[in-house]
């Protein structure tokens, strides 16, 4: 027997839930005290910082040393990906010519929980001699960044989940919540859609994801269409043609009114069903889709009907397209 279970006789597995719950909790409480400064002078900054960005000529320019440059990373990324142009530079890089990337027209966004780290004196005194304006996100006001910045987005002092008070944990939670919100800010103002997010993301699921169904339905001209009046005779081998296994019924204007499926055809298996009218054979009033939706929509509708096959129709109601499961098995949403 190992001599910590000895020594110790409550389970290591419970001893690291605990200890992972503590972590948690001390984490969220630190982002309460985030939601809360928004309420106060941080909510104010933020509205600036905001402001001075969405009027930028140039990009956002993130950088960080040490944790705080992870963060800068993945907020520039996040920004870049949300219609704002952002680019990380690494401060060691920017001291041996990377400084030539920041112009004028640019605003720094530079993170340091404590305001003094002397990697980026650098690019500070870079922004204050070229006039680059400078937001700061850090958890010190009287710190040289937070006395140099323009804007400063000041992090409420919150206990780190480190045990020790020592590994950056909760302050690097809230760098990277802080920088949400700004991209997030920034997004709903320039009224950023998920077609224009799809411009950013067109590889992987995501991809297929912000694909739209019209991007990828059957066309008109492909489609098993029949008027109610018509025979299941005929019917029949238009579905057997198409291989969709569905055939969509018409009104007099083109509209669709129904639809006939293989369980349809099971339903009414009588040894008249050839003579019988499609109307007769149909189940009116079927699921459709239009074709600005999203095909991550069109994967929910299927399936929770648990069906197959969605026409396409257009604002009057007329079928225009169609789409099949395995059409979102061929793009990768599945």
């Amino acid at each position: 027997m190992p001599a910590n279970t000895l020594l110790n006789p409550v389970p290591l597995g419970a001893q690291w839930r605990a200890s992972a719950r503590r972590a948690l909790v001390t984490e969220t409480e630190g982002l309460q005290l985030l939601i809360s400064a928004i309420d106060g002078p941080l909510g104010d900054n933020l509205v600036a910082a905001v402001d001075r960005i969405r009027n930028a000529r140039g990009r956002v320019i993130l950088t960080g040393m040490g944790k705080s440059g992870h963060i800068a990373r993945k907020i520039a990324a996040t920004l870049a990906s949300t219609g704002t142009p952002a680019s990380f530079v690494h401060p060691a890089e920017a001291s041996h010519g990377d400084l030539g990337m920041i112009t004028p027209d640019d605003v720094i966004i530079m993170i340091s929980s404590s305001g003094e780290s002397p990697e980026l004196l650098d690019i500070l005194t870079y922004s204050r001699r070229f006039q680059v304006q400078l937001i700061a996100i850090t958890s010190v006001l009287t710190s040289t960044l937070g006395q140099e910045a323009d804007i400063v987005l000041q992090l409420p002092q919150a206990r780190e989940a480190c045990p020790n008070g020592l590994a950056p944990t909760t302050s690097t939670l809230l760098q990277l919540a802080l920088g949400d919100a700004l991209a997030m800010a920034l997004l709903e103002d320039k009224g950023f859609s998920a077609r224009d997010f799809k411009k950013f993301h067109p590889g992987g699921k995501l991809g297929a994801q912000l694909k739209h169904v019209g991007d990828i339905m059957h066309r008109r001209d492909e489609l098993p269409l029949a008027s109610e009046q018509s025979l299941m005779s005929d019917a029949l081998i238009l579905m057997t043609q198409r291989s969709y296994g569905c055939l969509g019924v018409l009104d007099g204007e083109g509209r669709l009114i129904g639809i006939v499926t293989d369980g349809d055809l099971r339903r009414h298996m009588t040894p008249d069903l050839l003579n019988q009218s499609v109307g007769a054979v149909m189940t009116r009033a079927p699921k459709s889709i239009g074709p600005d939706a999203l095909t991550s929509e069109a994967l929910e509708q299927l399936n929770s009907l648990k069906i197959t096959s969605l026409f396409v129709i257009d604002e009057d109601g007329r079928p225009i397209g169609l789409i099949h499961i395995h059409d979102l098995l061929r793009i990768g949403l599945i």
